[in-house]
């Protein structure tokens, strides 16, 4: 493998070179939503990983269990590994210990916990439609919708007391060491109270979800990266297809439009100066692609190891990202 590049001499076959041992540890798959297909299977997914050479992929599933799809896919297709999680959701009743628990028992291949994407109290708060021409959200556009869905969003309280039920998921997931705490698409204040539980709780690795992440400022992330946390970074952050898309709901009047009207968007300088400024060494990277509109997610992940390589990342910080520390988050030895 080519160990460095300059200005001057860069390589075409570099970001291929760096594909092989590489993880993706964020890929949709399905099953989803007719209303919002995917762009490939997950057995697709796996096979086209394996022919770049690729070691692993991670799966997840924003209505359940990706282990069992992990689990498949590993029977069908050897030559590579696939892993998933459960994402808390209000299908499965939010903070549900009984549904943290089948996770954790089924099959083979679960390893993390999240506590949700679209059905978390921050970001169901701020999903949105268009009225006259201005972005509503969801809640104050629908009544019903904060009353059905809304008040049953996953929700991590700030300070005081805890529920007896996230008590029981954070003794569970410490219970089991090979697991991975995700926080989830949750609010900054809530970040720093999940980080304070997982060390009260003595859980031994979490990550802090691509979204939560952009949420907490730069001394924050620093601080979090010193006390052993994993920060997540996403091709998604910077390079989405935005159009309304039923990411969660199934009705048609909850698709989220927030991407329709234009507002500031970080752009890809901002997110690598992010990595820059915390360091390589804390981050695990990934694509979070999967949907139609998308490429798939080995393309994204030689879009998103080039686009380093375009902003002077060398060849060992992109493995740490990409490879080495994915590793350590999913429990395989070291390449």
């Amino acid at each position: 493998m080519t160990t460095t590049e300059t200005f001057y001499t860069r390589s075409m076959e570099l970001p291929d070179e760096l594909l092989v041992g590489a993880i993706d540890s964020h890929v949709h798959a399905g099953p989803v939503l007719r209303s919002n297909p995917g762009h490939q299977d997950p057995f697709e997914v796996a096979i086209e990983a394996r022919e770049a050479g690729m070691r692993a992929i991670v799966y997840y599933d924003v209505f359940g269990w990706a282990s069992g799809t992990a689990w498949m896919v590993n029977r069908h297709v050897p030559g590579i590994k696939t892993f998933g999680g459960y994402l808390m959701n209000s299908c499965h009743g939010g903070l549900n210990p009984r549904s943290v628990r089948t996770a954790l028992y089924m099959e083979d291949g679960c390893r993390f916990i999240s506590f949700g994407s679209h059905c978390t109290y921050f970001s169901a708060s701020r999903e949105s439609t268009i009225i006259d021409g201005e972005l509503v959200p969801f809640k104050d556009a629908y009544p019903e919708f904060a009353r059905e869905e809304l008040s049953r969003a996953v929700r991590i309280p700030t300070e005081g007391a805890i529920s007896d039920e996230l008590a029981e998921i954070l003794q569970m997931v410490a219970d089991h060491p090979d697991v991975y705490l995700n926080t989830g698409h949750v609010s900054g204040p809530e970040v720093l109270r999940i980080l304070d539980l997982a060390e009260e709780f003595k859980i031994q690795k979490v990550l802090i979800a691509h979204p939560a992440r952009q949420q907490l400022s730069i001394e924050q992330q620093k601080d979090a990266a010193k006390r052993g946390f994993f920060l997540e970074g996403c091709l998604v952050d910077w390079l989405y297809p935005h159009a309304p898309r039923t990411h969660y709901y199934v009705e048609k009047k909850y698709m989220d439009r927030s991407g329709d009207l234009p507002r500031p968007r970080r752009t890809a300088a901002q997110w690598m100066a992010d990595i820059r400024q915390v360091g390589p060494e804390y981050f695990v990277l990934g694509t979070d692609y999967g949907i139609r509109a998308a490429s798939s997610p080995v393309q994204g992940m030689r879009t998103m190891i080039t686009t380093l390589l375009d902003y002077e990342f060398t060849p060992a910080e992109i493995r740490a990202m990409t490879a080495d520390n994915p590793a350590r988050l999913i429990g395989l030895d070291p390449l």
